[in-house]
Protein backbone atom coordinates (compact mmCIF):
# COMPACT_ATOMS: atom_id res chain seq x y z
CA UNK A 1 0.00 0.00 0.00
CA UNK A 2 1.45 3.34 -1.07
CA UNK A 3 1.82 6.07 1.55
CA UNK A 4 -0.26 9.24 0.94
CA UNK A 5 1.59 12.27 -0.39
CA UNK A 6 0.44 14.64 2.35
CA UNK A 7 1.17 14.06 6.05
CA UNK A 8 -1.94 13.21 8.02
CA UNK A 9 -3.08 15.26 10.99
CA UNK A 10 -4.69 13.40 13.92
CA UNK A 11 -7.76 15.65 14.23
CA UNK A 12 -8.37 15.51 10.47
CA UNK A 13 -8.15 11.72 10.36
CA UNK A 14 -10.73 11.37 13.14
CA UNK A 15 -12.82 14.27 11.80
CA UNK A 16 -12.84 15.75 15.30
CA UNK A 17 -14.31 19.06 14.15
CA UNK A 18 -17.46 17.24 13.07
CA UNK A 19 -17.44 14.78 15.96
CA UNK A 20 -16.99 17.34 18.73
CA UNK A 21 -19.57 19.71 17.29
CA UNK A 22 -22.26 17.03 17.12
CA UNK A 23 -23.63 17.61 20.63
CA UNK A 24 -26.58 19.99 20.64
CA UNK A 25 -28.36 19.95 24.02
CA UNK A 26 -32.04 20.83 23.67
CA UNK A 27 -32.02 22.54 27.04
CA UNK A 28 -29.49 25.03 25.67
CA UNK A 29 -32.25 26.49 23.53
CA UNK A 30 -34.06 27.59 26.69
CA UNK A 31 -33.23 29.98 29.52
CA UNK A 32 -30.93 27.64 31.43
CA UNK A 33 -29.02 24.71 29.95
CA UNK A 34 -29.15 21.44 31.90
CA UNK A 35 -25.55 20.56 32.73
CA UNK A 36 -26.02 16.75 32.51
CA UNK A 37 -27.64 16.75 29.06
CA UNK A 38 -24.19 16.83 27.46
CA UNK A 39 -23.27 13.63 29.31
CA UNK A 40 -26.55 12.06 28.19
CA UNK A 41 -25.87 12.88 24.55
CA UNK A 42 -22.22 11.78 24.58
CA UNK A 43 -22.99 8.41 26.21
CA UNK A 44 -25.67 7.63 23.62
CA UNK A 45 -23.50 8.78 20.73
CA UNK A 46 -20.72 6.49 21.95
CA UNK A 47 -23.27 3.65 22.08
CA UNK A 48 -24.12 4.23 18.44
CA UNK A 49 -20.43 4.24 17.48
CA UNK A 50 -19.96 0.89 19.22
CA UNK A 51 -23.12 -0.41 17.52
CA UNK A 52 -21.54 0.50 14.19
CA UNK A 53 -18.44 -1.52 15.08
CA UNK A 54 -20.54 -4.50 16.22
CA UNK A 55 -22.38 -4.46 12.89
CA UNK A 56 -19.04 -4.26 11.07
CA UNK A 57 -17.82 -7.42 12.84
CA UNK A 58 -21.16 -9.25 12.59
CA UNK A 59 -21.43 -8.66 8.85
CA UNK A 60 -17.94 -10.02 8.24
CA UNK A 61 -18.67 -13.23 10.18
CA UNK A 62 -22.05 -13.72 8.48
CA UNK A 63 -20.29 -13.39 5.11
CA UNK A 64 -17.71 -16.02 6.14
CA UNK A 65 -20.31 -18.54 7.27
CA UNK A 66 -22.79 -17.78 4.51
CA UNK A 67 -20.75 -19.82 2.04
CA UNK A 68 -21.19 -23.54 1.32
CA UNK A 69 -17.69 -24.20 2.65
CA UNK A 70 -16.08 -22.50 5.63
CA UNK A 71 -12.30 -22.69 5.84
CA UNK A 72 -10.97 -23.67 9.29
CA UNK A 73 -8.77 -20.57 9.22
CA UNK A 74 -11.88 -18.40 8.89
CA UNK A 75 -13.47 -20.07 11.92
CA UNK A 76 -10.53 -18.87 13.99
CA UNK A 77 -10.90 -15.37 12.58
CA UNK A 78 -14.64 -15.45 13.34
CA UNK A 79 -13.96 -16.45 16.95
CA UNK A 80 -11.61 -13.47 17.34
CA UNK A 81 -14.09 -11.03 15.82
CA UNK A 82 -17.03 -12.30 17.84
CA UNK A 83 -14.79 -12.18 20.90
CA UNK A 84 -14.17 -8.52 20.07
CA UNK A 85 -17.94 -7.98 20.13
CA UNK A 86 -18.18 -9.49 23.63
CA UNK A 87 -15.52 -7.06 24.84
CA UNK A 88 -17.48 -4.17 23.34
CA UNK A 89 -20.61 -5.48 25.08
CA UNK A 90 -18.82 -5.26 28.42
CA UNK A 91 -18.05 -1.61 27.66
CA UNK A 92 -21.71 -1.00 26.84
CA UNK A 93 -22.67 -2.29 30.27
CA UNK A 94 -19.96 -0.23 31.99
CA UNK A 95 -21.18 2.92 30.23
CA UNK A 96 -24.40 2.66 32.23
CA UNK A 97 -22.34 3.29 35.35
CA UNK A 98 -21.14 6.56 33.82
CA UNK A 99 -24.71 7.51 32.94
CA UNK A 100 -25.81 6.78 36.51
CA UNK A 101 -23.56 9.56 37.79
CA UNK A 102 -26.51 11.67 36.61
CA UNK A 103 -29.22 11.60 39.31
CA UNK A 104 -32.94 11.19 38.53
CA UNK A 105 -33.51 14.82 39.51
CA UNK A 106 -30.78 15.93 37.09
CA UNK A 107 -32.46 13.93 34.31
CA UNK A 108 -35.79 15.62 34.97
CA UNK A 109 -34.20 18.96 34.06
CA UNK A 110 -34.30 18.04 30.37
CA UNK A 111 -36.25 14.76 30.04
CA UNK A 112 -39.48 16.39 28.87
CA UNK A 113 -37.59 18.03 26.00
CA UNK A 114 -36.76 14.61 24.50
CA UNK A 115 -40.32 13.46 23.61
CA UNK A 116 -40.94 11.41 21.54
CA UNK A 117 -37.30 10.46 20.90
CA UNK A 118 -36.23 7.25 22.64
CA UNK A 119 -33.43 4.69 22.66
CA UNK A 120 -36.09 2.35 21.30
CA UNK A 121 -35.58 4.20 18.01
CA UNK A 122 -31.96 3.07 17.73
CA UNK A 123 -32.20 1.48 14.30
CA UNK A 124 -28.62 0.20 14.57
CA UNK A 125 -29.49 -1.84 17.66
CA UNK A 126 -32.50 -3.32 15.82
CA UNK A 127 -30.15 -4.24 12.97
CA UNK A 128 -27.82 -5.93 15.46
CA UNK A 129 -30.69 -7.93 16.97
CA UNK A 130 -31.87 -9.13 13.57
CA UNK A 131 -28.41 -9.91 12.26
CA UNK A 132 -27.63 -11.81 15.46
CA UNK A 133 -30.70 -13.94 14.82
CA UNK A 134 -33.68 -12.45 16.65
CA UNK A 135 -36.86 -14.20 15.54
CA UNK A 136 -39.64 -11.66 14.77
CA UNK A 137 -42.11 -13.93 16.60
CA UNK A 138 -40.05 -13.47 19.78
CA UNK A 139 -40.64 -9.76 19.93
CA UNK A 140 -43.02 -8.03 22.29
CA UNK A 141 -45.41 -5.52 20.77
CA UNK A 142 -44.44 -1.91 21.38
CA UNK A 143 -47.64 0.00 22.28
CA UNK A 144 -49.51 -2.74 20.33
CA UNK A 145 -47.36 -1.97 17.29
CA UNK A 146 -44.43 -3.73 15.61
CA UNK A 147 -41.01 -2.87 16.99
CA UNK A 148 -40.00 -0.73 14.00
CA UNK A 149 -43.24 1.33 13.84
CA UNK A 150 -41.63 4.45 15.34
CA UNK A 151 -38.56 4.45 13.10
CA UNK A 152 -38.23 6.73 10.10
CA UNK A 153 -39.35 5.17 6.76
CA UNK A 154 -35.76 4.72 5.55
CA UNK A 155 -34.73 3.06 8.82
CA UNK A 156 -37.82 0.85 8.73
CA UNK A 157 -36.76 -0.37 5.29
CA UNK A 158 -33.27 -1.20 6.57
CA UNK A 159 -34.58 -3.09 9.58
CA UNK A 160 -37.29 -5.02 7.69
CA UNK A 161 -34.73 -6.06 5.08
CA UNK A 162 -32.56 -7.73 7.74
CA UNK A 163 -35.52 -9.91 8.76
CA UNK A 164 -35.23 -11.57 5.33
CA UNK A 165 -31.42 -11.72 5.13
CA UNK A 166 -29.18 -14.48 6.55
CA UNK A 167 -28.53 -13.98 10.26
CA UNK A 168 -25.64 -15.24 12.36
CA UNK A 169 -28.00 -17.83 13.85
CA UNK A 170 -29.02 -19.15 10.43
CA UNK A 171 -25.53 -19.37 8.92
CA UNK A 172 -24.14 -21.07 12.05
CA UNK A 173 -27.05 -23.52 12.02
CA UNK A 174 -26.29 -24.39 8.36
CA UNK A 175 -22.60 -24.78 9.19
CA UNK A 176 -23.41 -27.14 12.07
CA UNK A 177 -25.68 -29.22 9.83
CA UNK A 178 -22.70 -29.84 7.53
CA UNK A 179 -20.53 -31.25 10.35
CA UNK A 180 -18.94 -34.40 8.81
CA UNK A 181 -18.14 -36.35 11.96
CA UNK A 182 -21.69 -37.29 13.01
CA UNK A 183 -21.30 -40.33 10.75
CA UNK A 184 -17.69 -40.93 9.85
CA UNK A 185 -15.92 -44.11 8.72
CA UNK A 186 -18.49 -46.39 10.34
CA UNK A 187 -18.73 -44.36 13.57
CA UNK A 188 -22.31 -43.16 14.20
CA UNK A 189 -22.17 -40.60 16.99
CA UNK A 190 -25.91 -40.54 17.68
CA UNK A 191 -26.18 -44.33 18.05
CA UNK A 192 -23.31 -44.42 20.55
CA UNK A 193 -24.56 -41.33 22.40
CA UNK A 194 -28.07 -42.80 22.74
CA UNK A 195 -26.63 -46.01 24.21
CA UNK A 196 -24.48 -44.06 26.68
CA UNK A 197 -27.49 -41.98 27.79
CA UNK A 198 -29.67 -45.06 28.25
CA UNK A 199 -26.96 -46.72 30.36
CA UNK A 200 -26.52 -43.55 32.43
CA UNK A 201 -30.26 -43.17 33.09
CA UNK A 202 -30.59 -46.87 33.94
CA UNK A 203 -27.71 -46.56 36.41
CA UNK A 204 -29.35 -43.48 37.96
CA UNK A 205 -32.61 -45.41 38.44
CA UNK A 206 -30.80 -48.37 40.02
CA UNK A 207 -28.90 -46.05 42.37
CA UNK A 208 -32.15 -44.46 43.52
CA UNK A 209 -33.90 -47.78 44.09
CA UNK A 210 -30.96 -49.38 45.91
CA UNK A 211 -30.12 -46.39 48.11
CA UNK A 212 -30.47 -47.72 51.69
CA UNK A 213 -30.57 -44.21 53.20
CA UNK A 214 -33.52 -42.74 51.26
CA UNK A 215 -37.07 -43.31 52.45
CA UNK A 216 -39.77 -44.62 50.08
CA UNK A 217 -41.18 -41.09 49.82
CA UNK A 218 -37.75 -39.65 48.96
CA UNK A 219 -37.21 -42.37 46.35
CA UNK A 220 -40.55 -41.58 44.73
CA UNK A 221 -39.62 -37.90 44.53
CA UNK A 222 -36.21 -38.73 43.04
CA UNK A 223 -37.82 -41.07 40.50
CA UNK A 224 -40.22 -38.32 39.45
CA UNK A 225 -37.27 -35.97 38.93
CA UNK A 226 -35.46 -38.68 36.97
CA UNK A 227 -38.56 -39.13 34.80
CA UNK A 228 -38.51 -35.41 33.96
CA UNK A 229 -34.84 -35.75 33.05
CA UNK A 230 -35.65 -38.77 30.85
CA UNK A 231 -38.32 -36.74 29.05
CA UNK A 232 -35.72 -34.06 28.27
CA UNK A 233 -33.44 -36.67 26.72
CA UNK A 234 -36.28 -38.29 24.75
CA UNK A 235 -37.16 -34.89 23.27
CA UNK A 236 -33.53 -34.61 22.18
CA UNK A 237 -32.98 -38.16 20.94
CA UNK A 238 -36.19 -38.46 18.91
CA UNK A 239 -36.10 -36.23 15.83
CA UNK A 240 -39.89 -36.07 15.56
CA UNK A 241 -40.29 -34.86 19.15
CA UNK A 242 -37.50 -32.34 18.62
CA UNK A 243 -39.22 -31.02 15.48
CA UNK A 244 -42.49 -30.69 17.42
CA UNK A 245 -40.70 -28.50 19.96
CA UNK A 246 -39.24 -26.41 17.12
CA UNK A 247 -42.72 -25.91 15.60
CA UNK A 248 -44.01 -24.75 19.00
CA UNK A 249 -41.13 -22.30 19.44
CA UNK A 250 -39.53 -24.21 22.34
CA UNK A 251 -36.43 -25.02 20.26
CA UNK A 252 -34.76 -23.21 17.35
CA UNK A 253 -31.77 -25.24 16.16
CA UNK A 254 -32.61 -28.09 13.78
CA UNK A 255 -32.13 -31.65 15.04
CA UNK A 256 -29.06 -32.17 12.86
CA UNK A 257 -27.49 -28.89 14.06
CA UNK A 258 -28.24 -29.80 17.68
CA UNK A 259 -26.54 -33.17 17.23
CA UNK A 260 -23.47 -31.48 15.78
CA UNK A 261 -23.31 -28.89 18.58
CA UNK A 262 -23.52 -31.69 21.16
CA UNK A 263 -20.76 -33.65 19.40
CA UNK A 264 -18.55 -30.56 19.46
CA UNK A 265 -19.28 -29.96 23.17
CA UNK A 266 -18.62 -33.56 24.18
CA UNK A 267 -15.48 -34.12 22.09
CA UNK A 268 -14.07 -30.60 22.33
CA UNK A 269 -10.68 -31.94 23.48
CA UNK A 270 -10.10 -33.40 20.01
CA UNK A 271 -7.88 -30.88 18.16
CA UNK A 272 -10.08 -30.33 15.11
CA UNK A 273 -13.14 -29.65 17.28
CA UNK A 274 -11.53 -27.21 19.67
CA UNK A 275 -11.97 -24.07 17.57
CA UNK A 276 -15.61 -24.98 16.73
CA UNK A 277 -16.11 -25.38 20.50
CA UNK A 278 -14.67 -21.91 21.06
CA UNK A 279 -17.08 -20.59 18.43
CA UNK A 280 -20.10 -22.08 20.24
CA UNK A 281 -18.74 -20.67 23.50
CA UNK A 282 -18.39 -17.14 22.16
CA UNK A 283 -21.93 -17.28 20.74
CA UNK A 284 -23.29 -18.07 24.21
CA UNK A 285 -21.04 -15.32 25.61
CA UNK A 286 -22.58 -12.81 23.21
CA UNK A 287 -26.12 -13.89 24.07
CA UNK A 288 -25.30 -13.71 27.77
CA UNK A 289 -23.84 -10.22 27.42
CA UNK A 290 -26.92 -8.98 25.53
CA UNK A 291 -29.09 -10.42 28.30
CA UNK A 292 -26.91 -8.81 30.97
CA UNK A 293 -27.05 -5.46 29.15
CA UNK A 294 -30.86 -5.59 28.87
CA UNK A 295 -31.19 -6.39 32.56
CA UNK A 296 -28.71 -3.72 33.60
CA UNK A 297 -30.39 -1.20 31.30
CA UNK A 298 -33.80 -2.02 32.78
CA UNK A 299 -32.44 -1.43 36.29
CA UNK A 300 -30.94 1.89 35.23
CA UNK A 301 -34.25 3.02 33.72
CA UNK A 302 -36.10 1.97 36.89
CA UNK A 303 -33.62 3.98 38.93
CA UNK A 304 -33.94 7.05 36.71
CA UNK A 305 -37.69 7.24 36.03
CA UNK A 306 -39.27 4.73 38.40
CA UNK A 307 -42.52 3.45 36.87
CA UNK A 308 -43.06 6.44 34.57
CA UNK A 309 -43.81 5.94 30.88
CA UNK A 310 -40.68 6.06 28.70
CA UNK A 311 -40.04 9.06 26.44
CA UNK A 312 -40.89 6.91 23.42
CA UNK A 313 -44.24 5.91 24.95
CA UNK A 314 -43.29 2.42 26.19
CA UNK A 315 -44.04 1.19 29.69
CA UNK A 316 -40.41 1.94 30.52
CA UNK A 317 -38.93 -0.37 33.12
CA UNK A 318 -41.64 -3.05 32.89
CA UNK A 319 -41.27 -3.31 29.10
CA UNK A 320 -37.47 -3.53 29.28
CA UNK A 321 -37.57 -6.11 32.06
CA UNK A 322 -39.91 -8.32 30.00
CA UNK A 323 -37.35 -8.48 27.15
CA UNK A 324 -34.51 -9.84 29.30
CA UNK A 325 -35.14 -13.59 28.93
CA UNK A 326 -37.50 -13.48 25.96
CA UNK A 327 -34.95 -12.00 23.57
CA UNK A 328 -32.28 -14.72 23.79
CA UNK A 329 -31.19 -16.12 20.42
CA UNK A 330 -28.92 -19.09 21.17
CA UNK A 331 -30.91 -20.61 24.05
CA UNK A 332 -30.41 -24.06 22.51
CA UNK A 333 -26.66 -23.76 23.11
CA UNK A 334 -27.30 -22.89 26.75
CA UNK A 335 -29.60 -25.91 27.04
CA UNK A 336 -26.90 -28.28 25.76
CA UNK A 337 -25.54 -28.51 29.32
CA UNK A 338 -28.66 -30.55 30.14
CA UNK A 339 -27.50 -33.29 27.77
CA UNK A 340 -23.81 -33.49 28.61
CA UNK A 341 -22.54 -36.75 30.06
CA UNK A 342 -19.30 -37.25 32.03
CA UNK A 343 -16.13 -37.75 30.02
CA UNK A 344 -15.78 -41.18 31.63
CA UNK A 345 -19.12 -42.18 30.05
CA UNK A 346 -18.32 -40.91 26.57
CA UNK A 347 -18.28 -43.53 23.81
CA UNK A 348 -14.70 -44.38 22.85
CA UNK A 349 -13.82 -43.12 19.40
CA UNK A 350 -12.34 -45.67 16.98
CA UNK A 351 -8.65 -45.04 16.50
CA UNK A 352 -9.11 -44.13 12.83
CA UNK A 353 -11.78 -41.55 13.74
CA UNK A 354 -9.66 -40.14 16.56
CA UNK A 355 -6.70 -39.78 14.20
CA UNK A 356 -8.89 -37.89 11.70
CA UNK A 357 -10.11 -35.60 14.47
CA UNK A 358 -6.48 -34.63 15.06
CA UNK A 359 -4.52 -32.12 13.05
CA UNK A 360 -3.74 -34.83 10.51
CA UNK A 361 -7.24 -34.54 9.08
Amino acid sequence: MNKPDQPLYYADYLQLDRLLSSQAPRSGEHDKAAHDETLFIVVHQVYELWFKEILHELNSVIDMFGKNYVNEKEIGIAVLRLGRITEIQKLLIDQLRVLETMTPLDFLEFRDLLHPASGFQSFQFRLIENKFGMNPEQRLLFNKEVYYAHLSPSHQDLVKRTEQEPSLFKVVESWLERTPFLEFQGFKFWTHYRRAVEEMLHADRENILKNPISSDEEKEQQLRELHVNEEYFIALLEEQKHNELVSKGHRRLSHRATQAALLIELYRDEPILHIPFRLLTVLTDMDEQFTAWRYRHALMVHRMIGNKIGTGGSTGYNYLKATVDKYKVFSDLFNLSTFLIPRSKLPDLPEEVRRNLGFYY
